[in-house]
């Protein structure tokens, strides 16, 4: 079995000109955005967190912040 390398030959791939580049109209047109080619998603909700949890993440961050400035207090005293 012979290897056979996935690099065209530039002397052979149809469309380059003599160093390698590409004339004009030669080039795919660009492609289209992304999201125009997924299917469209209905499940997902779009406002975001809900009050709740993003409560709850909030107070954590508070009482975490609140326990290290106490911590670092009684440290310095």
């Amino acid at each position: 079995m012979t290897h056979i390398s996935p690099d065209p030959e530039p002397e052979r791939t149809p469309g380059l000109e003599p160093g390698g580049g590409v004339p004009p109209g030669e080039t795919p047109p660009a492609e289209s955005s992304m999201p125009e080619t997924l299917p469209r998603e209905t499940h997902n909700p779009t406002k975001g967190w809900s009050k709740g949890p993003l409560t709850v993440i909030i107070v954590l961050a508070v009482l975490i912040a609140a326990f290290f400035l106490a911590y670092a207090l009684v440290l310095i005293l």
